[in-house]
């Protein structure tokens, strides 16, 4: 007995491993994609970007200081130290945050109005990073081949765009499917970067002395103004920071750490260490560092693998932006899209047609009209720079409110990692002209169609409000009228709370009918990234076979009400949701100029996007041979 015993916690341990294992290989497929690329291009792009620096000793470890010193203050004490602690029951990310900041409350406060919406731009912004994400990693490691012969030129552009419509026709699949290869494949990437690093540095040792700030120091000194300008470089080091902070949710903060520690961080030192090692035997060869780290019959194989590697973390950021819609839809942010849940198994695996047909106009766009990777490089770093500004605003607030932090504590947060971010974003916007000004344009533009929908829905609900009665009221007007019950269920959908909806009078008013049994539905997004199940229905009972149904969902989670309803029976009350009727109020917008409300051209885009959002049927999963839509005309 005793040695079954022994045996099964041996089982039970070698089952523990195999699933560590398991979600390590997943953790460095999903979440490290992105920071682990940036080798290919970042290092070059300083000394062969916009603002390129000299190749000297001095400049070449002054440049690795500045990297190394980067990826450990920012990747590892700030994120990894700091705000890997500010999860929102487990999910992260920039809407965590401002979920944690519980959005919507106290906004009479112009503070706190101004919190709310810099971090709504930081989100925005996000949307220009990811758009270039898939643009600048798959062009960089298809430059490869010109290093192994000019003649491959011409067919960079053209082979990176064919590229790039594989990938996200690809998308609608999903990609449960693959995900099981990401992360070998990107275990193979770490060692191949850490072994090609390792080369180098052997034969050039001297330049790990670079681990020393005093040669960041005496960079800027020696460099002056050029320092500070190829900031925006160095920055690119730290490209998928947000990412891992996002992906929390998936994997854990665990997972995450040993993954950086012990795997990612190593391997990338040593890659980006072995560039400089290399700089400083063959200052020519600067143009591709990355590449001239592999011996001739190591090159093709190893642009192969670049360009896999690029795909996986274009595929991590593409669906990043998948679940980045769908929270910004949940929290009212967004006009509803169509979402089409790709996986079975797991919630997270989601496709949203609009956004993936976007985000690949924009990345063929961005290759036709940068033509290289070195040109991407100048419009890449603001976007995820400005959002790591938000992101450390946002932190600091959840410390003090949600943390407990005392003000000395948190203000020292703060400053410290409000310099490093701000020194480079005051690089990047150097770089406006250059291409800096596509992620502010679409950051802007996503902004603008954030705050139009938050703010048009607010005014559309206080213009229905002021017609609607209270639903005590109407009840009681409803039980003296002589209007006839009909067998079966009518639900109403509504997002107010203790008023009648328009569509339930405006039924009664035009059919004469009503059913038995009347649920008033509404679906609420709480702040909190998900609402456990026995938290999600809330009842409430009234007279005349009135019912209010409130169903509670997490901004990363999907709504279906039929199975809702369905649940609805433990708490008394007996639904048949192949029987029921929907009624859905469909509002026809009158856009005008009115006292208190938007100007003319914030009323028409919001009209236009709600013509354009998903029917309700489609985004609740409701049976649209089972829904009634009622014309309602209101005047915004």
């Amino acid at each position: 007995m005793q040695d079954l015993a022994l045996r099964g916690h041996a089982g039970t341990a070698q089952s523990d491993r195999r699933k560590r294992i398991i979600g390590g290989l997943a953790v460095l497929g999903v979440v490290y994609g992105d920071i682990g690329t940036s080798p290919i291009y970042s290092f070059r792009a300083c000394f062969e970007g916009a603002n390129p620096v000299p190749v000297n000793p001095t400049d070449v470890l002054g440049v690795l200081s500045l990297i190394f010193w980067t990826l450990v203050l920012i990747i590892s004490l700030k994120y990894m130290t700091f705000v890997l602690r500010a999860d929102n029951r487990g999910e992260g990310g920039i809407f965590a945050l401002i979920g944690l900041l519980r959005p919507w409350k106290g906004l009479e406060r112009r503070w706190r109005w101004l919190l709310i919406m810099t971090g709504l731009f930081g989100a925005a912004l996000l949307y220009g990073g990811i758009m270039i994400t898939p643009a600048i990693s798959i062009l960089s490691a298809v430059e490869g081949l010109e290093v192994a012969t000019p003649a491959f030129a011409p067919y960079v552009i053209p082979l990176t765009i064919i590229i790039l419509l594989l990938l996200f026709a690809f998308q609608k699949h999903g990609t449960a499917k693959v995900g099981a290869v990401f992360g070998p494949i990107m275990v193979v990437w770490f060692v191949v970067l850490a072994g090609l690093g390792t080369g180098a540095i052997v034969n050039e040792p001297q330049v790990l002395k670079a681990v020393n700030p005093l040669y960041a120091f005496e960079f800027f000194h020696h460099t002056g103004w050029a320092a500070f300008l190829v900031l925006y470089a160095i920055f690119l080091v730290t490209t998928g920071g947000e990412a891992l902070y996002a992906d929390m949710g998936h994997f854990g903060r665990g997972p995450i750490r040993r993954a950086w520690f012990r795997f990612v961080l190593p391997a990338v030192l040593l890659n980006y260490f072995g560039q400089g090692a290399m700089l400083l035997a063959h200052p020519h060869q600067a143009v591709q560092p990355f590449f001239n780290l592999a011996p001739a019959w190591a090159l093709y194989p190893l642009v192969v693998l670049t360009t896999v590697a690029t795909v996986i973390a274009s595929q991590a950021t593409i669906s990043g932006s998948f679940s980045l819609t769908r929270q910004a839809i949940q929290l009212g942010q967004m006009p509803r899209f169509r979402v089409v849940q790709t996986s079975a198994e797991t919630r997270g695996q989601i496709y949203v047609p609009a956004v993936n047909w976007v985000l690949m106009i924009a990345a063929i766009g961005l290759v036709v009209g940068f033509q290289s990777s070195s040109n991407l490089a100048a419009a890449y770093g603001i976007a995820v720079n400005g959002t790591m500004v938000v992101t450390t605003i946002l932190a600091f607030n959840v410390a003090r409110e949600r943390g407990g932090w005392r003000w000395p504590a948190a203000l020292a947060f703060l400053i410290g990692f409000l310099f490093i971010d701000l020194s480079f974003f005051g690089s990047n916007l150097v770089k406006l002209a250059d291409g800096g000004w596509f992620p502010v344009v679409v950051g802007i533009i996503f902004f603008t169609l954030m705050s139009t929908w938050r703010r048009g829905g607010a005014l559309l609900q206080a213009q229905t409000a002021k017609s609607a009665d209270k639903l005590e009221t109407f009840i009681g007007e409803f039980a003296q009228s002589k209007v006839q019950r009909v067998p079966g269920t009518a639900i109403f959908l509504t997002g107010r709370l203790t008023q009648t909806p328009s569509a339930l009078r405006h039924h009664i008013t035009r059919n004469k009918v009503l059913h038995e049994q009347v649920i008033l539905l509404t679906v609420l997004t709480s702040n909190a990234s998900r609402v456990p199940a026995d938290e999600r229905i809330e009842v409430k009972f009234y007279p005349q076979g009135f019912y209010r149904v409130i169903l509670h969902y997490g901004y990363m989670q999907g709504p279906n009400i039929p199975s809702e309803l369905a649940a609805c029976a433990a708490k008394g009350i007996d639904i048949n949701v192949n029987d029921a009727t929907y009624y859905i109020g469909r509002q026809s917008l009158l856009v005008g100029r009115k006292k208190g409300g938007m100007p003319t051209w914030r009323d028409q885009l919001f009209a236009f996007m709600v013509r354009n959002s998903v029917k309700a049927t489609a985004y609740y999963q409701i049976p649209s041979d089972q829904t009634v839509e009622m014309g309602l005309q209101v005047r915004i």
